[in-house]
């Protein structure tokens, strides 16, 4: 028995290195850390640099909310919002469908199906009756992509306010993904930027400056969001919102935090899983040092 109290001891000092470098995303998956503390008992901090190594290999697979510098962005007050959603057909208004996006030609596919609209065909947990998506339902589009088939356009480097901290080289967005806050009356949701729109491709001056939207079909629309985020902010097909980029750091859990690949909550709890695993299936005298 002492074998095993050494053990779980030894996997709680793991989880409290993870907290202490990633403790936000640690609130996406309480019930494993909870689990593994049940016996209330103190333990000790990791003491050997094969242990410390081991936990610094699984934990740079997280991504780390505190590597951003300190910032507020501006919220962008009183915008014309649309919704539109993954494998929508063109019309009139929208006459680019969205099987692909400006990021992804296999959106659709990588998505799992059509994010249908119909409030029928959909479930409480804001995602199509059909399917569970492969990719966050909380996702939205704004009026400029970072990207050109030959990199990333000449403005990029000024105008994107985390450009430097995120580039990862001239194939990869460093909009894409990226965690932005929408507010209408006393709700606020999160979601992703996971697609360019509406209409323009182009305006950066709107998106990271003082601008106000061009005007265009949709009544001067400056932001397309999911369903996921219409039905949780009970909007309208189109509706006025106002919105601002925000830090992981600053995106609280809630349901944006369930369910996708490309999700930061989804692949953090992931990795923090990972490591708890390969904690749990070592041998107790592995951690003999411990005591």
């Amino acid at each position: 028995m002492k074998g095993n109290t050494l053990f779980r001891n030894a996997v709680i000092g793991i989880s409290s290195v993870v907290s202490l470098f990633f403790g936000h995303s640690l609130h996406a998956n309480p019930g494993v850390i909870k689990e593994m503390s049940k016996n209330g008992k103190k333990h000790r901090p990791i003491q050997t640099q094969k242990d410390v190594a081991a936990v610094s290999s699984t934990s740079a697979e997280l991504q780390d909310p505190t590597k951003n510098p300190a910032r507020q962005f501006p919220w962008r007050c009183d915008i014309v919002t649309t919704t539109f959603w993954v494998g929508e057909k063109p019309t009139e208004n929208n006459p680019v469908p969205n099987d692909k996006s400006s990021w992804d030609s296999k959106w659709a596919q990588n998505y799992g199906g059509t994010d249908t609209p119909d409030h029928k065909l959909r479930t409480s947990e804001y995602i199509p009756v059909g399917f569970i998506p492969r990719q966050n339902p909380f996702y939205i589009a704004l009026p400029y992509n970072d990207k050109t088939l030959a990199g990333h356009k000449a403005e990029a480097a000024q105008a994107v306010p985390w450009f430097a901290e995120s580039y990862q080289g001239p194939e990869k967005s460093v909009c894409k993904g990226r965690w932005i806050a929408i507010r209408k009356g006393g709700r606020t949701c999160y979601a992703q930027w996971e697609d360019v729109g509406p209409f323009r491709t182009d305006h950066w001056q709107y998106v990271f400056g003082e601008e106000r939207p061009k005007p265009n079909l949709n009544q001067g629309a400056g932001l397309d969001v999911s369903p996921a985020v219409r039905d949780f902010l009970n909007m309208d097909d189109s509706d006025i919102t106002d919105w601002k980029f925000v830090d992981f750091k600053d995106v609280p859990p809630g349901p944006w935090a369930r369910y996708g690949d490309n999700n930061t909550f989804v692949l953090n709890r992931r990795a923090e899983e990972k490591l708890l695993a390969s904690a749990t299936s070592a041998s107790p005298e592995r951690f003999a040092a411990l005591e």
